[in-house]
């Protein structure tokens, strides 16, 4: 996939942004959020890109799994989609207005689900507000339509996949997480490159000669599977690699939540 069939920069969706089959969401989450601070919904209530509507994520986290943010199962996923108002020719566009994976995040479950037409706003709202965007108040919803999911299942890496993939040289996993975390503790035999690395600032991708350098050693693998705490900084580190032409590579959904819960093989910097 080329970069911009993934991103949108500011400039591209101020043209755009009344067009009537545009669906903007306000992805964030605010993953550092202390009790009795703005939640995320108040936070996009009280700004947002005019038309934008908000993406919870728990809305596309499975509730019967332990773990959370793991996705819905297919048929929950398809509901979910058009209950808020993408249909397959919708033209889908996430941003943050916190942290560059929350909008990745839901960008990787739209690609999941089989959507052709979604992409993300590189800078996010910070971007959208310097290019000169007007700032909305107040709610706003679509209205539902009918989706059908088309999976890609190869984009998500079960428990069992990862474990696997311990034993196969072929196949690299990658830690998106910082490198005093992946110290403490990561999955057996796995690599570490922090999905900061791939973003200039905190909403931004760095440009495409960056993201190719630092995946380079990635790209020799036939296959990456790249994971975090719960599969959300992970999906920066994937869609980096679409960018850069390396189109194998998946997310381990339940990531270290799931790995550390099922007491499954751990490493640590010093040693097993």
């Amino acid at each position: 996939m080329k970069r911009e069939d993934i991103l949108i920069e500011a400039d591209e969706l101020l043209a755009k942004v009344h067009d009537e089959n545009i669906r903007i969401y306000d992805a964030t989450i605010l993953f550092f959020r202390k009790e009795g601070e703005q939640t995320a919904h108040e936070q996009y209530m009280q700004a947002h890109i005019p038309g934008a509507a908000f993406f919870d994520h728990q809305d596309f986290s499975d509730a019967n799994q332990k773990y959370m943010y793991m996705i819905l199962p297919e048929a929950e996923l398809s509901t979910q989609i058009g209950n808020i108002g993408i249909d397959t020719d919708s033209e889908v566009i996430f941003y943050t207005s916190e942290m560059l994976p929350c909008a990745t995040r839901a960008w990787w479950l739209l690609h999941y689900a089989g959507h052709k037409n979604v992409r993300v706003l590189n800078g996010g709202l910070s971007a959208w507000e310097k290019a000169g965007g007007a700032i909305a108040q107040g709610g706003h919803q679509y209205a539902p339509t009918i989706f059908t999911c088309q999976l890609n299942p190869d984009l998500f890496a079960s428990k069992d996949a990862v474990l696997a993939a311990i034993e196969d040289g072929a196949i690299c996993t990658v830690n998106a997480l910082n490198s005093e975390t992946y110290a403490k503790a990561h999955i057996l035999g796995s690599t570490l490159l922090p999905c900061t690395d791939l973003m200039q600032g905190m909403t931004t991708f760095a440009p495409n000669a960056q993201l190719a350098a630092s995946l380079k050693e990635e790209a020799r693998y036939d296959r990456v599977i790249t994971y975090c705490g719960g599969g959300i900084a992970a999906t920066v580190n994937a869609m980096a690699h679409l960018m850069a032409g390396n189109e194998n590579v998946a997310v381990y959904d339940g990531s270290m939540d799931e790995w550390v819960g099922e007491q499954l093989p751990l490493a640590t910097e010093q040693g097993n």
